[in-house]
């Protein structure tokens, strides 16, 4: 009896470990899908640039990549992942500062597409539980801002 509940266990065991491996197997294939079209663009702001590459899966999600060179801050790399909802991109954007790679900042960001130009709004933004995001019920503001995202060639570093 013993060796029988024993043996159950173990099959039991093997199947939940094969399910995980097609479970992780699923998650990479999602990573390395190729997107549909790929857009760069870049916003100048008085001795401010900022560099965009949005790639558009099939499924409709965003992902990309984002450099922020703010004059007097240092300079902000990282990626950008999320949807279109309507002609509004909500995205997270997840970056290192400076020379300090290991330290991962997360700030959500709306950009309002207006034909070619991506208009980077201003919003109240609210963290709660270590997550940030723009504050319900308060409008997002795309009228007075800084950053317009004009189309660019995108160009492989």
């Amino acid at each position: 009896m013993k060796n029988l509940s024993l043996f159950c266990l173990l099959l039991t065991c093997i199947g939940f470990q094969s399910c995980k491996k097609d479970q992780k197997s699923d998650d990479a294939k999602d990573q390395t899908e190729a997107p549909l079209s790929v857009s760069c663009y870049k916003a100048l702001y008085e001795k401010d640039t900022v560099e965009l590459k949005i790639n558009t899966l099939k499924d409709g999600k965003i992902t990309g990549d984002m450099v922020m060179k703010i004059f007097t801050m240092p300079k902000k790399v990282g990626e950008i992942t999320g949807e279109f909802h309507g002609d509004t991109l909500f995205v997270d954007y997840s970056f290192s500062e400076g020379k300090d790679e290991k330290k991962i900042f997360k700030n959500p960001l709306a950009m309002l597409k207006k034909g070619d130009t991506l208009i980077l709004g201003n919003g109240k933004i609210e963290t709660y539980l270590g997550r940030s995001y723009f504050s319900k019920g308060l409008p997002i503001d795309f009228e007075n801002v800084k950053y317009k995202f004009l189309t660019v060639d995108c160009v492989d570093k």
